[in-house]
């Protein structure tokens, strides 16, 4: 009987704790209100699928026509089940957008963050090219880890490919954000 009452006691605690640490997407507009990043992050709700689509697109990256673009900048967000987020991902998708006459990183496409924080080796990107949209898209799934480590730094220089670039201080505010926003017990 003593057992029965402690395993319904753990369940009873287990659920409200899960209920606890839910984040409703009410309360993420809300959040994004207050961090007043409502320019960069949307957050929609699709009822057929049952989904939810947390993402931001920043502005360019400074010096993208230093590298052979025209404009060059990036997305990063998650999408949960429901309308609350209930866990934060452990990844999250970063990707580049890049406007360019002629494919820039169809040959080398790997990503090195170097800052204070050391430097991270990010992988190589899935690589998808319009070229008749005069685009390029880098998709990377990075940590959350990761994103902390980058958010952290006041310079985030990294490596496209072939191509150097500072993260811009709007870009990293949007990095930092993302971390607050994802996280269901903030």
């Amino acid at each position: 009987m003593k057992i029965f009452a402690f395993l319904t006691f753990m369940i009873a605690t287990i659920s409200i704790n899960s209920f606890a640490q839910s984040k409703p997407n009410e309360s993420i507009s809300k959040q994004i209100k207050t961090l007043r990043a409502e320019k960069t992050f949307t957050l929609s709700y699709d009822q057929n699928s049952n989904v939810s689509k947390l993402m931001a697109v920043t502005d360019n990256f400074d010096g993208a026509a230093r590298i052979g673009v025209q404009a060059m900048n990036f997305a990063i967000g998650f999408m949960y089940s429901g309308q609350a987020l209930t866990k934060a991902p452990d990844n999250i998708m970063l990707t580049f957008w890049v406007l360019t006459r002629k494919p820039r990183f169809a040959a080398n496409h790997s990503l090195f963050v170097n800052g204070g924080n050391g430097n991270m080796d990010l992988g190589a990107a899935r690589y998808a090219a319009k070229p008749r949209e005069n685009m390029e898209y880098l998709n990377f799934e990075i940590s959350r880890e990761d994103l902390a480590k980058i958010a952290g730094e006041s310079n985030a220089q990294f490596q496209l490919g072939e191509a150097g670039l500072t993260f811009t201080r709007s870009q990293l505010k949007a990095i930092s954000d993302m971390l607050i926003l994802s996280d269901p017990t903030r």
